[in-house]
């Protein structure tokens, strides 16, 4: 029985890349944070292993990695995240520099390919050069290193590179990403909705789990592919999220781009008070990325998912979940 390690795999990526593994009929291990309880929930076939991933010894993740076929790295920070300045910093610390170690000691473990998650952003940063997303965005810049790297410092393992979109789903025990940083702004006491009208591309999670090991399985080493599901405009995806989900109708404007940067500009100015710094420039997000058509084209999608054998549909139904998980038991005015 071919053997999977997962690193992040008590996480929400790695949690449903170790399913879909199991699924398929391998064993799996993990390496992860000791940060919640996995009684009762989480799948006692797989071998767990804790540690953090981004101070660990190479040579003591490489001792903890002997024997596995394959690895999945399902480890972040996302662009969500919000650290102390510099920003830039933080994210190439950890995306790229401590990255590349796992990637290293994965390879001196005897690891045949290794796939990494990283954002879509990396693929758009190609697709639309005008839009100078490395040149703007510190965590982009971060995610085209992290693949570069990898790339460049292997020997003899294959790697793989997934770049996903926005992803939408739950888990046990850990709380939705997207509550604070979204959810929460809309929730409550908001009839009204201002937001770009632009699109993107997006995945249930369940299907990002199936890619990780289809990349295992099908996939071309130094390839990069970019994972989605559906291309949807923001609106369809509040409109899900408000109504489909809450069942509370939200009015929705989508002012001009400059009117969205403008808001954006005051988040900014509140975290550089506060110390923090966000990996996107909120600003040129608002004006560049989500008042455009920012998306993978579907027949890449429709590509993408044939040659990986990734799943289809559930899209709507991941984004209730996510919103149920986030509010069991909602009261909304």
């Amino acid at each position: 029985m071919a053997k999977i390690m997962i690193l992040g795999g008590t996480g929400f990526l790695g949690y449903y890349t170790a399913l879909a593994a199991l699924k398929k009929g391998y064993e799996v291990g993990s390496i992860s944070v000791d940060d919640i309880n996995l009684k009762g929930w989480f799948p006692s076939e797989i071998k767990t292993q804790f540690g953090d991933l981004f101070s660990l010894d190479e040579d003591k993740l490489a001792e903890m990695m002997k024997g596995y076929d394959y690895m999945v790295y399902s480890v972040g920070p996302d662009d969500r995240v919000t650290p102390p300045a510099p920003a830039k910093a933080f994210f190439f610390d950890r995306l790229v520099t401590a990255c590349a170690k796992c990637f290293r000691a994965a390879e001196k473990a005897g690891v045949k390919k290794a796939v990494v998650y990283n954002s879509y952003f990396n693929y758009f940063n190609t697709l639309y050069p005008d839009a100078h997303l490395a040149e703007n965005h510190v965590y982009v810049a971060a995610r085209v290193a992290q693949g570069k790297i990898l790339n460049e410092q292997k020997k003899n393992m294959e790697v793989v590179v997934l770049e996903l979109p926005y992803i939408f789903g739950s888990m046990p025990e850990r709380m939705p990403l997207w509550k604070g940083v979204f959810l929460d702004r809309f929730a409550y006491n908001k009839k009204i909705i201002f937001f770009p009208k632009g699109s993107t591309s997006m995945i249930a999670v369940e299907h990002v789990g199936e890619a990780g090991v289809g990349a295992i399985e099908y996939g071309k080493d130094g390839a990069y592919y970019p994972v989605a599901d559906e291309n949807h405009t923001f609106n369809w995806m509040l409109d899900e999220m408000m109504i489909g989900a809450m069942g509370k109708k939200r009015k929705i404007i989508n002012p001009a781009g400059w009117v969205c940067g403008l808001g954006a500009k005051s988040i900014i100015n509140k975290d550089k008070k506060e110390g923090k710094e966000a990996g996107l420039n909120l600003q040129k997000v608002m004006t560049d990325i989500m008042s455009k058509d920012m998306v993978i084209p579907q027949e890449e999608i429709d590509r993408v998912c044939n040659e990986l054998h990734i799943g289809r549909g559930g899209l709507a139904e991941s984004i209730h979940t996510m919103v149920q998980r986030c509010y069991p038991n909602h009261s909304f005015k």
